[in-house]
């Protein structure tokens, strides 16, 4: 049994983009186990954008947690025995022990094991109900997406396109863009570091938008506001541009009064708000994925030792969907 295992703590409070230096990887005694415990090895961890906005308000030293796909190496539990495979929240880690409670067992069977922290996880979860139950979507609606070529952004166009919408997507590159027509199949896309938010969208749905699925916040928003149509949605998963406002803050919009005249819906929504369909959306969800009406991309980083560099990398467009770490087993 491992007596120890490799973790990574917050060295420090970042500042604006986080760096290495704000990471260090400590070895951390493991407790032996006890009754309902298991001991896990974990085999793919997540790295997310929400973490960032997490990291101001933890104390430095403190151990740093998200999703991680993992495979039981010893128990003490009748419900999770060796071999089984997990989802955890113990991401920036290498191995842990914990109650077999806290962990939910995996089948390999139906998808494969690195999509449980993708399209058939938390991101998957996230782009079906923020658009279907939070956005409200309807079959045939104009929706604008934000980050489309993120591991949620990208779902939410898919999913969108399957219920006949016309689909406006945004991305960080030209390559990024290129891909989200020709491999996602959206109606159009553009590069948001080059072009006007407010043209794209004017030139690509001139009778405005029904849903803009919000992750990025700043001129992306007021531009979808500009052009949403009477009684648009907008339900908003995250705000990417704002989570490294330390200095000088990231302007946001300045026309919210168009959410009065057009009677507008501004809703947050946290995934865990889905927890009770998370069955139905993963039936569903691996149906798509069989059947070939979804595709989804991974950005791979090897070795525990990468995990700070694949989290970067996130807010400098390094990944196409979900950006994972693999481990060595």
């Amino acid at each position: 049994m491992f007596k120890s295992a490799q973790v990574y703590h917050l060295a420090r409070t970042p500042q604006g983009l986080p760096k290495t230096e704000d990471f260090e990887l400590r070895e951390v005694a493991l407790n032996p186990l006890q009754t309902d415990e298991v001991l896990v090895q974990n085999l793919y961890l997540s790295v997310d954008p929400y973490m960032r906005g997490r990291m101001r308000f933890m104390a430095p030293g403190s151990p740093l947690f998200g999703a991680a796909v993992g495979q039981v190496l010893d128990s003490k539990s009748a419900a999770l025995p060796e071999g089984t495979f997990v989802l955890s929240g113990r991401s920036w880690h290498s191995h842990f022990v914990d109650n077999a409670e806290a962990l939910t067992p995996l089948d390999p069977n139906l998808a494969p094991l690195p999509s449980y922290l993708g399209v058939m996880g938390m991101p998957g979860l996230t782009a079906w109900g923020g658009l279907l139950i939070t956005g409200e979507y309807q079959s045939g609606e104009s929706l604008f997406v934000s980050a489309a070529s993120g591991a949620v952004g990208n779902l939410v166009g898919q999913i969108a396109k399957l219920q006949g919408g016309h689909v406006i997507g945004s991305a960080g590159s030209d390559d990024k863009v290129e891909s989200l027509i020709k491999d996602y199949g959206f109606d159009h896309a553009f590069n948001y570091k080059t072009a006007n938010a407010l043209a794209e969208l004017r030139s690509s749905a001139p009778e405005g938008i029904d849903v803009y699925f919000e992750n990025v916040g700043g001129a992306q928003l007021e531009a979808a506001l500009t052009h949403m149509r009477p009684y648009g949605r907008i339900p908003i998963c995250g705000m990417i541009a704002h989570y490294n406002d330390d200095g000088e803050p990231t302007p946001g919009p300045r026309n919210l009064t168009e959410t009065i005249y057009k009677f507008i819906t501004l809703k947050g929504f946290v995934v865990s708000a889905f927890e009770s369909e998370r069955k139905k959306f993963q039936t569903q969800m691996a149906a798509w994925i069989q059947s070939g009406d979804i595709r989804y991309e991974e950005t791979v980083y090897e070795g525990l030792e990468s995990t700070p560099d694949a989290f970067i990398a996130l807010f400098n467009g390094g990944n196409k969907g979900k950006m994972l770490v693999k481990l060595e087993p």
